[in-house]
C-alpha cells in the first residue's frame, strides 16, 4: 500500500480555509414558454475574522471575477471571458463565436448579503425570445450564529442561479419536447457540474484581484505601448465595473 506523504497532507490542510458543502437542489425547472431556471447551493463555514475581514463590495467583485476566471481554468482556455464597457461575454477561442453575452453586472452589498447580477443580453445558446431576459446571479448570505455558538466560526450560503434563461437548444413549436431533454443531458448537466466544482473550489479562499485594478493597469500597459485605442477600451471597462460595483 503507497504510503501517504505527511508534508502533502500539511499542505492540503494549509491550502484549504474553508469547509464547502453542496447542498442538494433540484436540477432545475422549466416554464411553459421554455424559460428554465436552475440554481445551486453551498454551504461555507469559515472564521468568522477571515469573513468580517471579507465582507465588502470589493470581494464580491472578486468572488465575481474569480468565477469567470474558473470558468476559463475549467475549460482549459477554450471558452474566455471579455470585459467590454457596455457588456461580459463568453466565447470560444475567438470573439466571433460569443456564446453568451452580459450586461455590465449589477452589485449589491447589504449587511447581511451580497449579490452580483449579471443580465443576459443575447449570444449563441441564447434563442431570439430570450434576449435581454433572464439573469446569471451569485449570491452570498451570512447565516446567524447559532444560540450558543462559541463565535469563533462562521457561516455563509453561496448560490448561483441561473433565472429565465431561453436556452436555444431548447428550440420551441413542436420541437420544444425534444429540445427540453436535449438541454437537460447537455447544457445544463454541464452548467451544474461546473458550478458546483466553483463552489467546492471556495474551501480556498483564494479569490482573483480587483477586475477594476486589472483593467487599470491594462490601460496603463496599452498606453506605454502607443496603443491608445486599447487603453481607452480598457479604462471605459474599468469605469463601467466601478460604477457597478458602487451602484
Amino acid at each position: 500500500m503507497r504510503q501517504r506523504d505527511p508534508r502533502r497532507i500539511l499542505r492540503r490542510h494549509r491550502e484549504v480555509r474553508a469547509r464547502v458543502q453542496i447542498i442538494e437542489t433540484p436540477h432545475g425547472s422549466r416554464a411553459e414558454d421554455g424559460a428554465v431556471t436552475t440554481k445551486q447551493v453551498a454551504a461555507v463555514t469559515m472564521a468568522r475574522s477571515e469573513l468580517d475581514r471579507m465582507w465588502n463590495a470589493e470581494y464580491l467583485e472578486r468572488l465575481a471575477r474569480t468565477y469567470w476566471s474558473f470558468l476559463t481554468r475549467v475549460s482549459l482556455g477554450i471558452l474566455q471571458v471579455l470585459y467590454k464597457p457596455d457588456s461580459r461575454e463568453i466565447v470560444v477561442i475567438t470573439p466571433r463565436l460569443p456564446l453568451l453575452s452580459f450586461h455590465p453586472p449589477d452589485y449589491e452589498m447589504e449587511p447581511e448579503r451580497g449579490r452580483v447580477t449579471w443580465r443576459i443580453k443575447k449570444g449563441l445558446l441564447v434563442a431570439p425570445m430570450g434576449r435581454s431576459k433572464g439573469f446569471l446571479r451569485l449570491t452570498v448570505e451570512r447565516v446567524p450564529a447559532a444560540e450558543g455558538d462559541s463565535g469563533r466560526l462562521a457561516n455563509v450560503v453561496v448560490s448561483s442561479e441561473v433565472a429565465n434563461f431561453y436556452p436555444l437548444i431548447g428550440g420551441w413549436g413542436w420541437f420544444s419536447r425534444i429540445g427540453a431533454w436535449l438541454y437537460e443531458q447537455t447544457q445544463l448537466r454541464i452548467h451544474i457540474i461546473v458550478t458546483n466544482a466553483f463552489l467546492r473550489s471556495l474551501a480556498r479562499l483564494d479569490l482573483l484581484p480587483s477586475k477594476v485594478g486589472a483593467l487599470r493597469a491594462d490601460a496603463e500597459e496599452a498606453r506605454a505601448e502607443g496603443d491608445e485605442e486599447a487603453a481607452q477600451e480598457a479604462e471605459a471597462a474599468a469605469d463601467s465595473e466601478e460604477i457597478s460595483a458602487s451602484g
